[in-house]
């Protein structure tokens, strides 16, 4: 959503670190000292944020998570309101089995070809 292609300032290392999907590893303190959750929606940008209508707002009411239904179902391939609308079925549909199941899939797309911004 807010990833440029081709970004000029991504170094290298950088756009290496992005393909691995090793730019977010540093999240998983956030979800270590409680200010994340393995499982939820994605954390947005401000400018996001204000483009969310009133229903959309409630994805904010919760802890964002590291992984979600978002990211196993189009990472960054999505546009805004597909993922605002998995957000919000995640978050009206919240179960542990679907956290399981979130959880189980990661891996496997994370470590699968695709478009790397």
């Amino acid at each position: 959503i807010y990833k440029i292609k081709d970004d000029p300032r991504v170094t290298p290392v950088g756009r290496m670190l992005r393909r691995a999907s090793l730019d977010e590893l540093p999240q998983l303190g956030n979800v270590l000292v409680g200010q994340m959750s393995l499982v939820g929606p994605r954390p947005h940008q401000p400018r996001e944020v204000e483009r969310y209508g009133e229903g959309p707002k409630r994805v904010l009411n919760i802890k964002p998570g590291l992984t979600g239904l978002a990211q196993i179902t189009g990472r960054s391939d999505l546009n805004f309101e597909e993922e605002i609308n998995l957000d919000t079925f995640y978050i009206e549909n919240w179960s542990i089995l679907t956290d399981l199941i979130i959880i189980l899939k990661t891996p496997f797309i994370l470590f699968r070809k695709r478009r790397a911004l």
